[in-house]
């Protein structure tokens, strides 16, 4: 009897296992493919989205689709997303990233609020690298400009780590970010690319895409040739 209730156990453990698996890959694959939309809608839409200076100069981008449905000052949110950076190779396969906590400036009444950052130098692509860090504490990060371009003035061009935006209902705003926490999604990384490879990795060029990556690059690398040719 007890022979029969461990193999039960086992059995159940192991089923499990595979249905957590096939699920987490799944999940992946389709936050993989939202990701790529909201990329393909900074491209579509120029003269609302993120200037060409800010996104050809850009180290690397994340993509959080679907952060929050409503709402109107959320605390202790939760979203998951995907990164990649600029390697000597070309773009890094995507990396799966988890951000919550802080307070969070988002639309009223908004359903469906993309996130967008883009990290624009060597220190804020340090803290990516990181297992985890926060935004406006850890990393400085700020409301980024909108429009085809960004004024030469502003701050993002100088000091700022890490800009921020929102994107709903087609359009791109400023979003402020204050004590948000990024961090690794262990369960997405290892369900893509199994138990023994982190984030530092991924990002750092040393992990070939999976195929289910292959069209969310092809809309980093477009938007992303499209801003440096509108540039010069």
């Amino acid at each position: 009897m007890k022979m029969t209730s461990l193999f039960l156990i086992g059995a159940f453990t192991l089923a499990n296992g595979s249905l957590w698996a096939a699920t987490g890959t799944e999940d992946s694959i389709e936050r993989l493919q939202m990701s790529s939309d909201v990329l393909h809608a900074i491209v579509e839409a120029p003269d609302k989205g993120i200037p060409e200076e800010v996104l050809s100069g850009a180290k690397c981008i994340v993509v959080v689709p679907h952060l929050v449905k409503g709402g109107f000052i959320v605390g202790g949110e939760h979203g998951r997303g995907i990164a990649s950076c600029r390697t000597h190779e070309g773009w890094s396969a995507p990396a799966f990233i988890s951000i919550g906590g802080g307070s969070w400036g988002l639309q009223i009444g908004v359903e469906g609020v993309d996130l967008v950052m883009l990290v624009m130098n060597d220190d804020g692509f340090q803290h990516l690298l990181s297992s985890k860090f926060q935004l406006s504490g850890d990393a400085s990060a700020s409301a980024g400009p909108v429009g085809r371009h960004a004024s030469a003035g502003t701050d993002w061009k100088m000091n700022t780590e890490i800009l921020t935006y929102s994107r709903a209902k087609g359009v791109f705003a400023g979003l402020t970010l204050n004590g948000a926490a990024v961090h690794d999604d262990k369960d997405s990384m290892r369900a893509v690319y199994g138990p023994d490879t982190t984030e530092r990795q991924v990002l750092m060029g040393e992990v070939p895409p999976p195929a289910s990556a292959h069209a969310f690059l092809a809309a980093v690398r477009g938007a992303k040739a499209e801003a440096t040719a509108a540039r010069q």
